[in-house]
């Protein structure tokens, strides 16, 4: 299999449009049609990391931690990011990032948090909005059915757990065939009149370049008439975060104490406990202080997160508990989602787990 393929494998799970602006992810070292070896799976891509693809003969490393952020303007070896770079270049070893990609699906990094403490009924915490398109097109009656699955095929009218969802009206379409044109129905200089189908549809705004190929392909017109607009609606099936319960309410130290050892925390940084029992539980891998806001609107009881600053403790208001359990922490079940994703895609390839630690944080 090529880096495209296995890539692409990935995609289906955490299709790259859904990463935040800032992020820079998919394949950021190596050639995408290079025939892959072996597959190392890290949550950042170190030096040892890449000694470690270069022992086990894996030419492509998944790495969760993008190690570009910011273009280059030289590679001198200065830097940890330029050495791991320059080996990788050396060796042919691809590297390839989702960071946000999974962060923003509800099989990602969080829900991989609420799996790994049995939280049950759970939803994104913080849902997109801007996420849903819809489609509007004007087909021929008898090519309406012939194009719909076409746009079914592609994503459209697939949205949460549902799909093949559309709204179809019966019309007439009227036009006239320009000098030029070479119209399928018609003739050039004469006004045509046309029983046509108006066909509304709804696709995710990551699939739009499929929906709109599917479109101009399959559309019998040669000049296609259709409308895309974006949609307010909020898509509770993309967004940062998840949020879910207990199967049993907990005291604030049994919780914690839960906590520490289900993430293996050395360190839990929290607000006040609260004297009534925690049953709502909202989670969110890496920095995840904006949301604090959101779980508390929610009704959660607990913010499991990292990276809070002093003052953003403050922004409890008493109303809930925000627990900081470290970055790495957060985020260190990633590696596992990730390969136990790809062994059941493809389970006769060879993928491996990194072995080494990448957390720069060390308690005392």
């Amino acid at each position: 299999m090529t880096v495209t393929e296995i890539t692409s494998i990935l995609e289906e799970l955490a299709p790259l449009p859904l990463a935040e602006e800032f992020d820079n992810v998919g394949l950021l070292v190596g050639n995408a049609s290079m025939e892959v070896t072996g597959i190392l799976i890290t949550l950042d891509t170190l030096e040892e990391v890449v000694e470690e693809a270069i022992d086990r003969k894996c030419n492509l490393i998944i790495s969760f931690h993008p190690i570009l952020f910011k273009g280059l303007k030289r590679i001198t070896g200065a830097t940890y990011v330029e050495r791991v770079v320059t080996r990788a270049i050396e060796n042919r070893i691809a590297i390839y990032s989702m960071h946000t990609a999974l962060d923003n699906v509800p099989g990602g990094v969080s829900g991989k948090m609420c799996q790994v403490l049995g939280l049950q009924k759970t939803r994104i915490l913080m849902p997109r909005s801007g996420m849903i398109k819809k489609l509007v097109t004007y087909v021929p009656e008898e090519a309406r059915d012939t194009l719909l699955e076409k746009l079914f095929t592609a994503g459209a009218g697939h949205l949460g757990n549902y799909s093949h969802c559309s709204f179809v009206s019966p019309g007439t379409g009227s036009f006239l065939p320009e000098d030029g044109a070479k119209p399928a129905v018609g003739t050039p200089g004469n006004l045509e009149r046309a029983a046509e189908a108006q066909i509304h549809i709804t696709y995710r705004a990551d699939r739009e370049g499929a929906v709109l190929n599917a479109l101009f392909e399959h559309h019998p017109y040669e000049e296609v008439a259709y409308e895309v607009t974006t949609l307010e609606n909020r898509y509770d099936h993309t967004g940062m975060g998840m949020i879910g319960e207990l199967p049993e309410p907990m005291a604030g130290r049994d919780f914690l104490k839960l906590l520490s050892t289900r993430f293996n925390c050395p360190c839990i940084r929290h607000t006040r406990l609260p004297d009534t029992p925690l049953k709502s539980v909202a989670v969110l891998g890496g920095s995840g202080a904006f949301a604090i806001g959101a779980a508390r609107a929610a009704g959660a009881d607990i913010l499991i997160t990292a990276d809070v600053k002093y003052h953003q403790f403050f922004q409890a208001e008493g109303q809930l508990v925000i627990a900081d359990i470290g970055h790495y922490e957060t985020e260190q079940f990633t590696k596992n989602l990730l390969a136990e994703y790809l062994s059941e895609k493809i389970p006769n390839f060879a993928i491996s787990l990194s072995e080494t630690k990448t957390n720069p944080i060390n308690y005392f």
